[in-house]
């Protein structure tokens, strides 16, 4: 059957509506969705470790320039010996090449090596011009044979023959010229006594047996007892505080013969 064209546009019209309402029908309105915020989320803060406070930079090390090999310990010419009870004179009899007169005031001739005798001399001059004082040797070089009659068999105020400081030729027993207390402790005590203490170094000497190193030197205190060992070492000790020969060159201590 064939339709008439009025139909047919009539037709076309219905579809279109029918398509319409199956495709949704009106469209909803397009609403724009937010962009994401274009600001930026900052990164999560790390724990910071505080740092210590720098330490105090250490105070620099003290380098000990002291040569201790400078002169021999075991030689009996070296004025740097160290004789005690454990330690003779090599060879026992020993007898120095360089005595001489020791021109001072004294109480027996004393004889010294010409090096210590000129220290001696200035030492003398040095207490009469700074102090207005007077010294005299009371005994210096010791033969060996001199030891052998001085020994009276304490070990504690005399040396064996072969074992005394004063057969070095280094050694003088110095007192007052008034001799008061002369080869006494308190001597010690006198001004005599103090200045030789507090100034022997600057000559060369040291007091070689203090009142608190018996245990090493083996012998009680004799604050007349001054050995030469030179200038240079004698200051050396008088700045370190080290008061013995035996523990200045760490050497054993020599309390008994053996």
């Amino acid at each position: 059957m064939r339709l008439a064209i009025p139909a047919i546009v009539v037709l076309l019209g219905v579809a279109a509506v029918v398509v319409g309402a199956v495709s949704g029908g009106a469209a909803e309105p397009h609403t724009a969705r937010p962009e994401a915020s274009a600001v930026a989320t900052p990164p999560a803060t790390e724990a910071v470790t505080p740092r210590p406070e720098p330490a105090q930079a250490p105070p620099p090390a003290s380098v000990d320039t002291f040569d201790r090999a400078a002169h021999s310990l075991d030689d009996p010419a070296s004025i740097w010996v160290v004789v005690n009870k454990l330690r003779p004179l090599n060879p026992m009899d020993h007898v120095p090449d360089d005595l001489v007169s020791v021109p001072v005031p004294h109480t027996w001739d004393p004889l010294l090596r010409q090096e210590a005798s000129d220290a001696i001399v200035a030492m003398f001059a040095a207490a009469d011009d700074e102090a207005g004082l007077a010294l005299a040797s009371n005994s210096a070089y010791r033969s060996y044979s001199a030891q052998e009659s001085i020994y009276d068999g304490d070990d504690l105020s005399t040396a064996r023959p072969g074992y005394s400081e004063h057969q070095t030729g280094l050694t003088m027993d110095i007192g007052a010229e008034s001799g008061e207390c002369s080869l006494a402790a308190c001597f010690g005590e006198t001004e005599e006594g103090i200045w030789l203490r507090d100034n022997a170094h600057r000559f060369g000497f040291i007091l070689r047996y203090p009142a608190d190193k018996t245990p090493v030197t083996g012998y009680e205190y004799e604050p007349w007892h001054f050995r030469y060992v030179g200038v240079e070492l004698a200051t050396e000790m008088r700045e370190t505080g080290v008061t013995t020969l035996e523990e200045f060159f760490g050497l054993p201590a020599a309390p008994d013969y053996p």
